[in-house]
């Protein structure tokens, strides 16, 4: 043991698991050295300095902070620590948000490590702390003096130095510290400073630190003496770019050498051929002029570069008028679509109102209906009908009203808003723009872009269009505007009172048959690299396909599996094992697999207590089945499967009808106080909710009561008042379109929606057969079966 080196003291008492008092934990660094009395943070991240950081702090202790010889090595061990290091007291321990650790520490004192002691988590070392030696002669003085001024000077030559660290080094007085400060701040190899961390003796390290910041100040002088050269280099360059911008002036005053001044006048040239309004016109001969006073270097002078453009290349001359043949829009619109009957004469009827008043305001269509059947489509039809150019922009998801009315130009990369991109794109004033999923737009931080909507959609106001970008009006009242939506609930009431709503139901199970024969197998053909004479499909196998394997409204999932189906042929084909190839229903579950979807209504009603009810929704309507169940309690209305408040109302008034009618229904008034009667409706992650199930209740709860089956081939929808009336209900083309394609044969609907029978389609009409409800009494002389001789009413339970 020599002079300078004493035992580690022993710390504070150790908590349980903790390492030996006289030990410290050990934390390796890679790349970077702690000297004692300075301030540094460490990031760590292995497993074993996490825990050795972490045991130091709960236990409030000192740890060794040491560099490690190898910085590849990832767990060092005694021969790969350098001998000394330094004791240091975490100030302060900080875990991000990535889960990276960080240590604030403070060196303390040199520490040698003697022994590394083994089972623990990490590293712990028995050692000695290096005691500073005293600061005294003149040798010592001398060298200390020179080390400060050297440390002042690399300061004044460092930029951005703060002034409480210059501060700092004229406080310092103990030469020992000095040089640790010197290692600590300055930049050289972790090596170096091991090396200066190693020396006690004051005069050797005094004069290592005094090379150290020698070399530095070398390089130092020298990137100042190159920094001076650029910065004079740099200097003559400016001075001559202002004599250039000078010269450039003169020129201009005398009309000489205009570099400029070609390009200037093709533009004023393009502002005179574009035929804008007059208040347009004088905007843009006003930009012109900043622009020919304007630097080409000056970032302002490409954004009045930009905006003129823009404002150039929209087209402001008014559109000549093209000839409408309505006799070809027919023959577009049977060509690109089938069937909807309805909307084509609605269509026809809108074009035939352009031709006769080019100039006069039409309507904004809004197409309203469930995924896939055809809404963007009509809409594309529509303009070629028309000749015209055509536009679409997506709306679904938009959230900022500058995206509709475009962002002010005091902004840098400002644009204009899709209104007029979508008129820029197109090049033509009249264009048929489609402004799809209207319904999908959202208010947010940045205003709602639904208000913006108003005044493109109403034609009062947009022939006067101001976009913030343009800051001058713009003419939309040639544009023909066509919505797409999903479901009416979500669009504000005064956009939704600016459109024509025209509805599209879904497609029955025979119009399918047809779109698919007539379209989809041919793109499907095409988009897979066959040909008609390679791949075709029966008629039967399409037929199963939009029964067993697809169940919706549109056509979307329709043409993947055909275009599955055909991938599959063209598997077979590629390989040279088939030249032509057919495809049959036999050949469906191999080729698709299992059918998905199967005719559950039999199944499910052929017990008492389950009806079919029928439900609408924003993709078209559905099946739904409402099952009752009895058991003994204390008459309480147990009500399960995911029901809104309207839902659960319209059950509790089911049942309260049933409790009035109970004697001319032969149900036994007993049952209601000695059993609960539990009221599901399966699907039971799917939220429902709406009065329309209100007779399907019923008659589920009658069934269960008296023990008579619901027919299986019925499905109703309506709503129930106390005195036994059926009200009328929404959504029943969809509702009666979904009970089609479920196999059912009747509907039972409320005689007040009689008005809506002319809606549903011509295919569905001639499947089913309607039932008419004035009364609750009119459903259960329809819907009931007759009752089982061999059991008494209220014995039946539901499956």
């Amino acid at each position: 043991m020599t002079d300078d080196a004493t035992p580690a003291p022993a710390p504070a008492s150790a908590g349980p698991g903790a390492p030996p008092a006289d030990s410290f934990a050990v934390i390796p660094v890679r790349n970077m050295v702690l000297f004692p009395e300075v301030v540094t943070p460490i990031t760590i991240g292995r497993p074993r300095s996490v825990a050795a950081a972490q045991q130091a702090v709960r236990e409030q202790r000192q740890v060794v902070i040491v560099l490690q010889r190898d910085p590849e090595n990832l767990e060092p061990g005694r021969a790969e620590l350098h001998d000394v290091g330094v004791v240091a007291n975490i100030l302060r321990y900080v875990t991000g948000a990535e889960g990276e650790h960080h240590l604030i520490c403070q060196g303390v004192q040199r520490f040698r490590i003697t022994e590394i002691l083994d089972g623990w988590p990490y590293l712990v070392a028995r050692g000695l702390h290096l005691a500073e030696p005293a600061d005294s002669g003149p040798e010592v003085e001398a060298r200390f003096l020179n080390v400060k001024q050297q440390a002042l000077e690399a300061l004044e030559l460092l930029p951005h130095i703060p002034e409480e660290l210059r501060q700092t080094i004229q406080a310092i007085s103990a030469p020992g510290a000095l040089a640790d400060m010197v290692g600590a701040y300055l930049d050289a190899k972790p090596e170096e400073k091991q090396t200066l961390l190693e020396t006690t003796d004051l005069v050797a390290r005094l004069d290592k630190a005094s090379a150290l910041l020698a070399q530095r100040l070398q390089v130092l002088r020298l990137s100042a003496e190159i920094g001076r050269q650029t910065q004079a280099a740099f200097g003559q360059r400016q001075r001559e770019a202002v004599l250039r911008e000078q010269m450039a002036a003169i020129q201009r005053e005398l009309g000489e050498g205009e570099g400029g001044g070609q390009e200037i006048a093709e533009l004023e040239a393009a502002i005179d051929k574009a035929e804008m309004p007059e208040e347009v016109a004088a905007q843009a001969r006003k930009e012109l002029r900043r622009l020919q006073r304007t630097p080409e270097a000056s970032s302002e002078y490409g954004m009045i570069r930009s905006y003129l453009d823009w404002l150039l290349e929209l087209p402001w001359a008014p559109p000549s008028p093209m000839p409408i043949d309505i006799a070809e829009a027919r023959r577009v619109l049977d060509e690109d679509h089938f069937g909807l009957e309805k909307i084509k004469t609605r269509i026809l009827e809108f074009l035939a109102v352009r031709k006769l008043a080019p100039e006069g305001k039409a309507p904004i269509l809004c197409f309203v209906g469930p995924p896939g059947v055809g809404k963007t489509s009509l809409g594309q039809s529509i303009a070629r009908a028309m000749g015209r150019k055509f536009a679409r922009i997506s709306l679904g998801g938009l959230h900022d009203e500058a995206e509709i009315r475009g962002h002010r130009r005091t902004y840098v990369g400002a644009l204009p808003g899709n209104i007029i991109q979508a008129i820029r794109k197109t090049g033509a004033r009249d264009a048929v723009m489609m402004l799809d999923e209207i319904d999908k737009m959202g208010a947010g931080v940045h205003g709602d872009p639904s208000a913006a909507m108003l005044e493109v959609l109403d034609p009062e106001q947009n022939g006067s269009f101001r976009d913030n970008y343009l800051g001058v009006p713009f003419d939309l009242s040639r544009v023909v505007f066509i919505a797409t939506a999903n479901m009416l609930d979500t669009i504000p009431g005064p956009l939704r009172d600016r459109m024509e709503i025209i509805s599209l139901p879904g497609y029955t199970a025979g119009e399918k048959l047809q779109i698919a024969t007539r379209y989809l197998v041919r793109r499907q053909l095409e988009a897979n690299g066959l040909k008609p004479d390679q791949a075709e499909f029966d008629e039967a196998a399409l037929a199963r396909i939009i029964v067993d394997y697809t169940r919706e409204a549109g056509v979307r999932s329709l043409e993947r599996e055909i275009g599955r189906a055909l991938r599959h042929v063209a598997v077979r084909i590629a390989e040279g094992s088939a030249e032509h190839v057919r495809i049959t229903p036999a050949d469906l579950t191999d080729i698709l697999g299992q059918p998905r979807f199967e005719n559950e209504v039999a199944m499910r009603t052929s017990v008492p207590g389950v009806a079919t009810g029928l439900a609408w929704t924003a993709v078209g309507g559905e099946i739904l089945f409402i099952e009752a169940a009895l058991m003994p309690g204390a008459g309480r209305l147990i009500l399960t499967g995911q029901l809104g408040e309207v839902m659960k109302e319209s059950a509790q008034a089911a049942l309260s009808l049933v409790k009035t009618e109970a004697a001319a229904l032969g149900v036994d008034a007993g049952l209601f106080k000695k059993n609960d009667i539990h009221v599901h409706v399966p699907a039971g992650a799917t939220p429902k909710d709406g009065p329309s199930a209100g007779v399907a209740m019923f008659i589920a709860l009658t069934s269960l009561l008296t023990g008579r089956t619901v027919r299986s081939d019925t499905a109703m929808t309506g709503e129930i008042s106390l005195r036994g009336l059926v009200l009328p209900v929404g959504g029943i083309k969809e509702k009666v379109v979904a009970a089609a394609a479920a196999g059912v044969k009747r509907v039972m609907l409320p005689a007040r929606n009689r008005g809506d029978y002319e809606e549903i389609p011509q295919e569905a009409r001639e499947q089913l057969e309607f039932v008419w409800l004035e009364k609750v009494g009119d459903a259960v002389a329809a819907a009931l079966d007759p009752p089982p001789a061999a059991k008494a009413p209220g014995s039946a339970r539901a499956a």
